[in-house]
């Protein structure tokens, strides 16, 4: 029964997530999209790629900051290109086993290649697809947490939190908190400027800001992952 309660909680979420986008405009669910991804560049910047995946980690910077500029022709030029560099790389072809910290990083590059796919198409669904993957991502980090046989050093907080929460919590920590992160993003989304890029607008800026606040979260967990070798 709990778990046919988590289920249902998070399709109901999605069916929210889904009516948020339709009611924007396509300008303003590119801006839903580039915070999506925000939310992850803490983690993706703040651990070395591996070496033979190579991977300039100024592109995946750039993409990062292309995805939160103004929308327009030479913006998206400038995503493809980096794309394209991207895509040059050797990492379909690398052989290394990735530990879990490099399966979180292999999700972020999947989905910053998606966002690419969403300037020829800005339709909802390709849009949608940015924002559940980051989603998505943040519910797999409360499962390897929950599986950890160690205890979480905020475990305390993350319960007090959900408490607080009730009926509203999702099944995990960092669900709830993206879920949360994610709505007061798309609450602020009206007063954005059409023609200026997250990054040119106060409003902007701290949506970004507290993407990033919540990526800075995600980077200690999986730190402390790694540093308890899951």
């Amino acid at each position: 029964m709990k778990r046919w309660a988590v289920d249902q909680k998070g399709w109901l979420k999605n069916v929210v997530r889904t009516e948020r986008l339709t009611d924007l405009r396509p300008v303003h669910r590119r801006q839903a999209a580039a915070l999506a991804l925000w939310r992850w560049r803490a983690p993706m910047l703040a651990f070395e790629l591996d070496a033979g995946w190579g991977i300039d980690q100024s592109v995946l910077e750039s993409l990062f900051r292309l995805a939160a500029s103004p929308a327009g022709e030479q913006s998206d030029t400038a995503y493809r290109r980096a794309v394209a560099e991207l895509c040059t790389a050797p990492l379909s072809t690398s052989e290394v086993d990735p530990d879990t910290i490099q399966l979180f990083q292999l999700e972020i590059i999947s989905n910053l290649l998606t966002f690419g796919e969403l300037l020829h198409t800005p339709g909802v669904d390709e849009v949608e697809r940015v924002v559940e993957a980051s989603a998505g991502l943040a519910s797999y980090l409360d499962g390897l947490v929950e599986g950890s046989l160690y205890s979480h050093p905020s475990e305390e907080a993350h319960r007090q939190y959900l408490a607080d929460l009730a009926d509203r919590a999702s099944e995990g920590y960092f669900a709830s908190r993206h879920f949360a992160v994610e709505t007061a993003c798309h609450g602020a989304l009206g007063l954005l400027p059409d023609s200026a890029g997250l990054l040119d607008s106060s409003t902007g800026r701290e949506l970004l800001a507290l993407c990033e606040g919540f990526g800075e979260e995600l980077v200690t967990t999986m730190q402390w992952l790694r540093m308890t070798g899951h």
